[in-house]
């Protein structure tokens, strides 16, 4: 970090005091949105949810063709980076070296931006797919049917694939190239220097900051809201707990305190040796799913719902519903990009944070192709696990998620029909999900307070156990006071002023790489290379 870098970080961050360590103004304003906005929700839950669903249904029927075009553009410049001439550009000094080794660092990439979701939406979305969607209708398919099956794959592989990880890959790198490269501090606002300048350090900075926490604090209190849900699912089909409110209370109160133990221990501890185990352990399931299922049939969904993506990916994402009678498009495809993008501060902060000493285009290889072909492997095993004992051996699942999303997975393991190993199963997939919600609380801790501390790596860690503990609150508050559906709805809204600053990072990227590292530089060094030989 450069010496002006340092002083301007050092002026806006409080040497003693309550505030030690972190700014005071951004722990404050931070404290009265997150106290406003609980507040304003719980007390009138129906008409604070009217207001978030008003702004989520402009979002959806208005907005849609935004939505799409930062997608796409994040995306493509991803694979522009990818072969570009920028490719070797490090994310740090020239010999900086990576903090982490790889395997470490791609599970890491996990914990923050997939894990739990995988395990039950790998079932319930192929599962709701399966019964109806556009893509179904326009090719002629047959709803439940084998056809049906590989089109429901080909759509989940969209929703969780190279667009949502294209944005993660846009910010993570940004932040890491002008905090690793540059000597800005490690956090949001960074990525918006060649536009803003020192402004970043003044009210505008403080503004795109408070935008992030935002996105990461109430993002992980949803997460804790509704992700209880399978857990508690899990549990009640072992006979260890009933699925009450007051359960699924206890449940967060549980979670909420292994994240914050998790994070308080830091990066390299608690989080690596979690995120470790989850991928060891996820593997593990994915193996017992393909042995136990309807192998055959899984194995030929997986690579025609790949094959099938991949040769389609591009039209898909830029297809837009042109008829306004029909909603689905703005049920899942643009409900997912909002959801990516409100959690693209969190995630993408993260993996920068981990990143140091990485090249660009390793950077955007990994991050990018790495977690998408595992979700094309775990997808095409999962729904084509569910999509087989439903087809061949009328197992429910469809019923089941229809009734309830979290008790697919559940389901499709006890249509396996081997009774002796259902229980063993079902523990092993509720660990595993309450272990990812864990690494999913303890990253989004760390990243709230590296962005309230002005991008210090290692933050207090009081403010580590503060925060940590605040999200779980937050959940809990909110699913006492019904409100989890609005704030789910919020955090999508919010998804909206992230985006417009998405579209300004892309061009601050591109900006400042062609300032940094002009053709005639690229030119000489070969030049001298040449020469050399």
């Amino acid at each position: 970090m450069s010496d002006e870098t340092q002083k301007s970080r050092e002026d806006l961050v409080a040497k003693s005091g309550l505030f030690a360590g972190m700014n005071p103004f951004m722990g404050i304003a931070s404290m009265i949105m997150i106290l406003g906005f609980v507040g304003y929700t719980i007390m009138d839950v129906e008409a604070s949810g009217a207001v978030f669903a008003a702004g989520k249904g402009f979002i959806i029927d208005t907005l849609d063709w935004f939505y799409v075009i930062v997608v796409n553009v994040a995306l493509f410049f991803v694979f522009w980076l990818l072969v570009s001439r920028f490719g070797d550009v490090k994310l740090g000094k020239d010999d900086d070296e990576p903090d982490f080794s790889t395997f470490s660092w791609i599970c890491m990439l996990f914990s923050a931006g997939l894990g739990s979701g995988l395990i039950y939406w790998g079932v319930a979305e192929p599962m709701y797919h399966i019964q109806s969607s556009p893509f179904l209708d326009r090719g002629g398919i047959e709803g439940g049917s084998v056809d049906a099956a590989i089109s429901a794959v080909t759509v989940t592989n969209f929703h969780w694939g190279f667009h949502g990880w294209g944005l993660y890959v846009l910010v993570g790198l940004s932040l890491a190239f002008f905090s690793y490269r540059k000597g800005l501090p490690l956090t949001f606002r960074a990525a918006l220097y060649p536009i803003l300048k020192d402004k970043i350090y003044g009210f505008w900075g403080n503004v795109i900051d408070l935008v992030g926490v935002f996105g990461t604090i109430f993002g992980l209190a949803t997460s804790l809201g509704l992700g209880v849900t399978p857990i508690a699912a899990g549990l009640e089909r072992l006979g260890w707990m009933a699925n009450t409110q007051t359960n699924q209370l206890i449940l967060i109160a549980i979670i909420t305190c292994l994240g914050t133990a998790s994070a308080a221990s830091g990066v390299g501890k608690g989080v690596r040796i979690l995120s470790e185990m989850n991928v060891m352990a996820s593997i593990g399931l994915l193996v017992l799913f393909l042995i136990l299922g309807p192998t055959a049939f899984m194995l030929g969904i997986m690579i025609s719902g790949a094959g099938d993506y991949l040769w389609n990916f591009i039209p898909m994402g830029f297809w837009i519903n042109s008829d306004p009678e029909v909603q689905w498009q703005g049920w899942w495809t643009i409900f997912y990009w909002a959801w990516w993008i409100a959690w693209c501060p969190f995630v993408g902060l993260f993996i920068a944070r981990v990143s140091k000493g990485r090249t660009i285009r390793q950077f955007c290889f990994c991050v990018l192709l790495i977690p998408v072909s595992v979700v094309t492997l775990w997808m095409g095993l999962f729904g084509g696990a569910a999509a087989g004992v439903d087809l061949f051996y009328n197992a429910g699942v469809v019923d089941a998620v229809n009734d309830d999303y979290a008790t697919g997975v559940f389901a499709t393991v006890a249509g396996f029909g081997y009774d002796y190993l259902t229980m063993p199963v079902t523990i092993l997939i509720t660990i595993l999900l309450i272990s990812w919600f864990v690494t999913s609380s303890d990253s989004g801790t760390l990243v709230m307070c590296t962005m309230l501390s002005m991008g210090d790596e290692h933050p207090p860690v009081k403010f580590r156990i503060f925060w940590g503990l605040t999200s779980g609150v937050v959940a809990a508050v909110l699913m006492l006071a019904g409100g989890l559906g609005a704030l789910q709805t919020a955090s999508i809204v919010a998804g909206l002023p992230i985006a417009v600053i998405l579209c300004l990072m892309t061009y601050g990227m591109v900006k400042t790489l062609h300032e940094d590292f002009p053709v005639e530089d690229v030119e000489d060094k070969l030049e001298m290379e040449f020469l050399n030989r």
